[in-house]
């Protein structure tokens, strides 16, 4: 990719670019009903997104201030994705302006990649039914290195796998990982105020912040402004 190509712009996918809580904290209390637990409310819930299915399991256990063994807690998880998967997009939805921000960026030549936490598989199948796959050039999960944010290896990996470099890339994400990742590979990152986190985003201090899918594209051109 030629040097002065716009750089690509990778994004979380959970809470960042759809809102996939009703589904996930659908499927969590699924997994808590069938424990004989209580569901947990989903404002608590939300903030408990993030971390992947198995933390999220252990974060609704925790509530009820119930402890599993590892087998008893690979069975949960096995049985929180199985069911999510039938139900991934009942509820998920792309935020607000996201898909005209996509438009307006690609429409000035940046590459498109998602980084997420995510299994992979789950990430394809979940963009997949919501139209938006063929926006990215490479989603990439959790399980497509074998390493997870915020390990700077998965930053460039994505990078790489979606035919971009990394020296400009911009990290567009919700949470502590993301900002974490960004700032482990070196490259700048847009926080949304929007998403799923235990810490606000403000406070994790990111390049720039947004409310809004809108100002996405005015947060990438401050950001590569010479």
């Amino acid at each position: 990719m030629p040097a002065s190509s716009p750089p690509i712009i990778v994004f979380d996918l959970d809470g960042t670019l759809v809102e996939t809580a009703p589904d996930l904290i659908g499927a969590l209390n699924y997994v808590l009903d069938r424990e004989g637990l209580r569901p947990v409310p989903f404002a608590s819930a939300r903030n408990m997104i993030g971390a992947g299915a198995r933390k999220l399991i252990e974060r609704g256990l925790e509530v009820e201030g119930r402890a599993v063994t590892t087998a008893e807690l690979n069975r949960l998880t096995t049985d929180f994705v199985d069911y999510y998967a039938e139900h991934i997009a009942d509820g998920s939805r792309p935020f607000d302006g996201l898909e005209a921000a996509l438009d307006r960026l690609d429409a000035q030549g940046h590459r498109l990649a998602v980084c997420t936490n995510k299994l992979e598989w789950l990430s394809k199948l979940l963009l997949d039914r919501l139209g938006l796959s063929p926006r990215f050039a490479a989603i990439c999960g959790a399980d497509t290195f074998g390493v997870a944010k915020p390990d700077p290896m998965f930053l460039r990996e994505t990078v790489a796998r979606a035919g971009g470099q990394l020296p400009g890339a911009i990290m567009v994400g919700d949470a502590g990982t993301d900002v974490g990742v960004a700032r482990r590979a070196q490259v700048p990152v847009i926080g949304v105020d929007f998403g799923y986190t235990d810490v606000p985003m403000a406070e994790l201090k990111p390049d720039r912040l947004i409310s809004h899918m809108r100002d996405l594209p005015d947060a990438v051109a401050s950001l590569t402004r010479p």
